[in-house]
């Protein structure tokens, strides 16, 4: 029984879900290792609170002592999360984001099907597998639910806010995505041992926030961290009027729901966190928004890994060492970055910005909040299908590309989905006329993160691994595998 009053699982099951071994995690607990940090959790039988793997406390004793690979797995079990360590922030577990698997899949559509409001069943059949058989995945691979992964998600978004926002409590509420105050408070009572405002008034951490200010999630990440190497590649794509990088942080225009308003990203190197900041029009869950920042910035990658498979390599050996914290960057949203590749094609970054400023101007929607430069939120597939994207530079035929991939995300809002195969989202795109493989590749790299996408045709790619021809870099890149999209962003650092 924890101290919340929750009868726990058996720790033997607890640790069945578990790669490491009890002793492993231990040492890594003891060493305070920041490379586990979100890779377990350490349950404290004699606290009844869960802790990360750096958590600033006095160690506790090996026998008090259980491990999972989530946070989710250990409230199921009836601890509560540690307030030195913050749980909530913690960097994202690798042990779901293997890109094949179901559950790995799954918990790529999680947030956006739970904003939605979708049963676990219509999540099954997206996924092509039946509701038992994901429960049963989720309890072999994560330890706990579909159902409870999202309770947690949701009251992780939500002390984060209490603790350092003035924000009401209804807002949070709906900024955590759960659907009345009475949930939000039952849930509170029963993880916490408090209600939200008894919670508020123990733990806020600043007192001098206004009320109606900026919304900011904290993110963790395991170092390093080439924060600066990420900032540069963005602010050379930047698109006019929706987005810039200045005095360190990346500043975007978003559309969340019913809201809009701006995105603000700045690191925090001392935590090895990054701040995201939420300035909307009206207040609306964050919780599908932290994990768009996730994915974008990529905080759940793992250093330890890809030094691992790329340390001996005679041609990313050295590229790795000169940029140990290198990052594939993502995308804030799907359509967005198809949009981009498709522009891209066979003309310069600098081109490619200039005419995606023009459709953004165009076809975009006027910011509803006054943050210049920011002038426009990027247009909708609706906007697009039917334009006459000529007058803003584009010639017939790639107007008419990108009409059709308007077309087919109006038409069917699950064309590319992040739970999607790999050889499916590759088919899709490459059906439509005027897209190829590169174009494919771009996209499964970095608007659904499949850290093995590869675009072997870019002659960047080629430049910089010294070869002739995309057949000699497939078969270089090989031994590079799982970690290919990883491998393309040292080689196009190498270039610049």
């Amino acid at each position: 029984m924890s101290e919340n009053g929750q009868t726990s699982a058996p720790i033997s099951s607890i640790l069945a879900v578990m790669e490491l071994s009890r002793d492993d995690c231990y040492k890594a607990l003891k060493a305070r290792d920041p490379r586990f940090d979100g890779t377990f959790f350490t349950c404290v039988s004699s606290t009844g609170i869960y802790c990360r793997p750096i958590c600033p406390a006095t160690t506790p004793k090996l026998t008090n002592c259980a491990f999972v690979t989530s946070a989710a797995a250990a409230e199921e079990a009836g601890f509560r999360p540690c307030l030195r360590c913050r749980p909530e922030t913690a960097p994202g577990s690798p042990a779901w984001s293997g890109t094949g698997s179901t559950v790995a899949r799954a918990m790529r559509l999680l947030n956006e099907h739970d904003a939605n409001g979708g049963s676990l069943e219509s999540l099954s059949d997206r996924l092509g597998v039946g509701t038992r058989h994901l429960r049963r995945l989720f309890h072999e691979q994560l330890g706990t639910s579909p159902k409870m992964l999202i309770q947690t998600q949701r009251l992780h978004v939500a002390l984060h806010l209490l603790k350092e926002t003035n924000s009401s409590i209804s807002d949070i509420a709906n900024a955590s995505g759960f659907r009345s105050i009475r949930r939000f408070n039952d849930a509170m009572r029963k993880t916490v041992g408090l209600s939200p405002s008894e919670f508020r008034a123990r733990h806020q951490l600043s007192s001098r926030v206004r009320a109606g200010a900026p919304l900011t999630l904290r993110l963790g990440y395991r170092p390093p961290y080439d924060w600066d190497a990420l900032l540069r590649y963005l602010g050379m794509r930047a698109i006019p009027g929706v987005e810039v990088v200045s005095g360190g942080s990346y500043i975007r225009s978003i559309k969340l729901e019913q809201a809009s308003g701006t995105l603000r990203v700045e690191n925090n190197p001392k935590s090895h966190a990054l701040l995201a900041q939420f300035d909307l029009t009206v207040p609306t869950s964050l919780g599908g928004a932290a994990r768009r920042v996730r994915d974008m910035f990529d905080t759940d990658c793992r250093p330890d890994a890809l030094g691992a498979s790329f340390a001996s390599d005679d041609v990313l050996g050295a590229l790795l060492s000169s940029s140990p914290g290198v990052r594939v960057p993502g995308a804030w949203d799907l359509f967005e970055l198809c949009v981009r590749a498709v522009i891209g094609q066979q003309i310069s970054v600098k081109g490619a910005t200039t005419l995606l400023g023009r459709l953004a101007a165009t076809y975009g929607s006027p910011l509803e909040i006054d943050a210049p430069p920011l002038t426009h939120v990027f247009p909708q597939p609706t906007a697009i299908a039917e334009a006459d994207l000529t007058s803003i530079g584009l010639t017939k035929s790639r107007a008419q590309t990108l009409r059709d991939l308007a077309s087919a995300f109006a038409t069917d809002p699950d064309f590319l989905h992040p739970a999607q195969d790999l050889d499916e989202a590759r088919a899709r795109l490459t059906a439509l006329k005027g897209i190829g493989p590169w174009t494919a590749e771009y996209v499964a790299l970095r608007g659904l993160k499949y850290p093995d996408a590869f675009p072997a045709a870019d002659l960047g790619l080629m430049k910089a691994a010294q070869v002739e021809t995309p057949k000699e870099l497939k078969t270089m890149a090989e031994g590079w595998r799982p970690w290919r999209g990883y491998a393309a962003l040292l080689l196009w650092h190498s270039l610049s």
